[in-house]
């Protein structure tokens, strides 16, 4: 297709037009009037005397997922193409995917509709191929990429922010811009009455893309994307994230495989281990045989219970929450990209760990859940299971403050503690600044230890330069642990490909191993050794040993702090686990039935959107004198029969542990609705005892709540009650 009679432009060209359009969209209030409205846009911008034409990918540039480069003026003439502007690093390009994803399962090349990545680098490291494609192929990204590493499309059309997206009409004709993450339903919006339009006017083409998918040909790999490690000092054991098969291991220091929990496709499901399933986790902290791990792409915490081998969620709705104070209960509480986790005390006559502290990177702040009752500087004692803000204002900022809820971060990414005088701080490795900053625990005092430089809106302070506080630079660090035996600190200076050790005491940074060079040569030496965006480290036997997450290089390295030597961690199954998901001779739990004569009650009808999260709260009484059977697990659980997929990716089961606190049901409607209305059943088991234990009983009692699915953006929906007296 020839781009006669077109201009090159930037974005700035759509600008008038689109705000007017934006505008009039808040007035609307039916979907047929947003849609008309959408149409009458099209119909002036493509009426213009001129297109307002995107440049052609210039000739040259590497892609991926394609079978040879991609023409916008021939490959893609017909189509109605997204171009997403991303750069690997950046969290909101990371919460922008999940929107692609469901826009790539609604609409496919042969329905006239093309993703493609644009891959414009924020730092050096992001603009070499093999680590493109080593993201690809973490964050699943499907649809065809070009590594525009010098940013010529990004500059001639002026983009100005990660992520950008831009949608093309058939002829590389600039239709629309969206600028950052949050715009899932203008997206949808916008390409849905696009296609119509151009359909209408027989101008869409059913023709396939060439797709030759990177990951399909790798072989299997008992790792894949190593992010987080940790040692459980008591039992002899590796806690890693493996975040690529989407699944924790637990593993012998031999290398054995003693659990593995989920995988290796991404879910959000509690339950028993062959039950569960995480997506993309990161973070990992173990204490007295139970785990917490942040679910990253699920926007949970997690708990695995390794003793009674089950999985639960105990912070985080499975939303992506934009809530910058928090405050709530765990499970009712919002939160955003978990990246790490570690453990703490909220004072020092407190005896036992009662806080896990959390990097929150979606919110770029420092969050802490409280496992049991306890006290945050400058705050009032706080109940067991409160998640909130500790520091940062949620703005992507490199401020220290001595208030810590105005001091900034940009995406941390790493946290070790360091409890004892005179440190008693939280260290975090803020990814985007380039940084390691400190938290006090005394009074939350945020302060710069190395790295970046002293404007706090500086996010480009990157390099690789050993030196003093501000004069050392690091590029995307991920990682950081304590070595509470040396009093230093190592990081995982991802993007540098090293790791490195700091002195707090004279804030000196000097590289530890690594030459700098992105590959996977194994030597006798640490200086000769070589990572590959090494993501997590950890300290075990007694300081002797440094555990290394080597994520693109799908290997745990070990470096003997000692010997100075670097070997190889081996992972291997054996009987009782496998490498590739969760353990198979498990059976299935079975779920009883419910008695014949257990009364039913027929709730309202509730109308929601997809994407929209229903919860109802349990109200149930139990008759007067009885109490919860000791030993019998009651529980609740969810069935639609005839409309299965209303229940994928959902949490179908739970216990009822106590009547005074009862559990909140979430349902997230899917983003695929195959059926405007349907039936959801809330089966409901108690099991009772007289006060005196000398009766139990056992009762059950069904909910169904219709559903009606509908396009329209609901208010927010009230919970429903789910009442009755036994």
């Amino acid at each position: 297709m020839a781009a006669s009679g077109a201009r090159s432009c930037n974005l700035s060209g759509l600008l008038p037009a689109q705000t007017s359009l934006e505008y009039a969209l808040l007035d609307a209030v039916t979907q047929e009037e947003k849609d008309g409205l959408v149409y009458q846009y099209l119909q002036k911008v493509d009426g213009w005397e001129q297109d307002l034409s995107v440049p052609e990918f210039p000739e040259g540039l590497e892609w991926l997922n394609t079978e040879e480069p991609i023409s916008v003026y021939k490959d893609l003439c017909g189509k109605v193409v997204v171009l997403d502007f991303f750069t690997y690093c950046c969290i909101n390009c990371i919460h922008l995917l999940p929107d692609l994803h469901a826009l790539e399962h609604t609409y496919s090349d042969k329905d006239g509709l093309l993703i493609v990545g644009v891959h414009s680098a924020k730092f050096p490291n992001e603009k070499v191929l093999d680590n493109i494609r080593s993201a690809v192929l973490r964050y699943n990204i499907t649809h065809p990429v070009v590594n525009d590493a010098d940013a010529s499309l990004w500059q001639e059309l002026e983009v100005s922010c990660w992520p950008t997206l831009i949608i093309l009409g058939p002829r590389g004709n600039m239709l629309f811009s969206l600028i950052g993450e949050g715009h899932k339903e203008k997206l949808f919006l916008y390409t849905s009455i696009a296609l119509k339009y151009y359909k209408d006017r027989g101008q869409i083409r059913a023709n396939k893309i060439g797709i030759k998918l990177y990951k399909d040909s790798l072989p299997p790999s008992p790792l894949l994307f190593p992010g987080k490690i940790t040692v459980d000092h008591v039992s002899n054991r590796l806690v890693i994230a493996d975040t690529g098969h989407h699944r924790i291991l637990v593993v012998w220091k031999n290398g054995r495989i003693q659990y593995s929990i989920g995988g290796p496709n991404p879910g959000r499901k509690d339950g028993i281990f062959s039950e569960s399933s995480f997506n993309s986790p990161q973070g990992v902290a173990i204490m007295n045989n139970i785990i917490y791990v942040a679910d990253t792409e699920n926007h949970l915490i997690r708990k695995i219970d390794l003793e009674a081998e089950m999985v639960s969620t105990v912070a985080g709705i499975g939303i992506q929450g934009t809530d910058k104070e928090g405050g709530a209960k765990g499970d009712e509480q919002p939160i955003s990209s978990p990246w790490d986790v570690v453990f703490g005390r909220s004072g020092s006559e407190v005896q036992r760990d009662n806080i896990l502290w959390i990097a929150m990177a979606g919110t770029h702040q420092i969050w802490a859940l409280l496992l049991d009752c306890g006290r945050l500087p400058k705050k009032n004692e706080l109940k067991e299971g409160t998640c909130l803000r500790f520091a940062g204002s949620g703005n992507e900022e490199n401020r220290n403050n001595a208030y810590p809820h105005k001091a900034g971060f940009a995406q941390p990414s790493g946290l070790s503690l360091a409890s004892e005088d005179p440190w008693s701080c939280l260290f975090v490795a803020d990814s985007e600044s380039s940084t390691v900053r400190t938290v006090s625990l005394k009074d939350g005092a945020v302060k710069h230890l190395v790295g970046g430089e002293r404007d706090p809106m500086n996010l480009f302070a990157f390099g690789d330069v050993d030196g003093v506080g501000i004069s050392a630079r690091l590029q995307h660090p991920l990682g950081v642990t304590w070595d509470k035996k040396r009093n230093l600190l190592y990081v995982a200076d991802s993007y540098n490909h090293k790791i490195k050790v700091v002195d707090p005491k004279t804030k000196n940074c000097t590289t530890l191993a690594g030459t700098g060079n992105a590959s996977n040569i194994i030597s006798s030496s640490f200086t000769d050794s070589t990572f590959n965006e090494p993501g997590g480290l950890c300290i075990g036997e007694n300081g002797e040993l440094l555990y290394v997450a080597d994520t693109n290089n799908h290997q745990i390295k070990v470096l003997d702090l000692e010997t100075k030597t670097v070997s190889v961690f081996p992972v291997f199954t054996s009987e009782n686990a496998v490498v590739d998901g969760p353990c198979p001779a498990e059976k299935p739990k079975t779920l009883p039935k419910l008695p014949k004569s257990a009364p039913g009650v027929r709730l309202s009808p509730v109308a929601a959107c997809p994407g929209q999260t229903l919860q109802f709260k349990l109200r149930l009484d139990l008759p007067s004198g009885t109490k919860l059977a000791e030993g019998a697990s009651s529980c609740w659980f969810l069935s639609a029969e005839g409309n299965e997929w209303l229940l994928q990716g959902q949490v179908p089961s739970g216990e009822i542990k106590s009547i005074s606190n009862q559990p909140t049901i979430s349902l997230q409607i899917p983003g695929d609705c195959l059926s405007l209305e349907a039936i959801l059943s809330i089966s409901v088991f108690l099991y009772y005892c007289s006060a005196d234990s000398s009766a139990c009983m056992m009762k059950g009692i069904l909910f169904s709540q219709p559903l009606q699915i509908t396009g329209t953006q609901q208010d927010c929906i009230p919970p429903v009650e789910l009442k009755y007296i036994f």
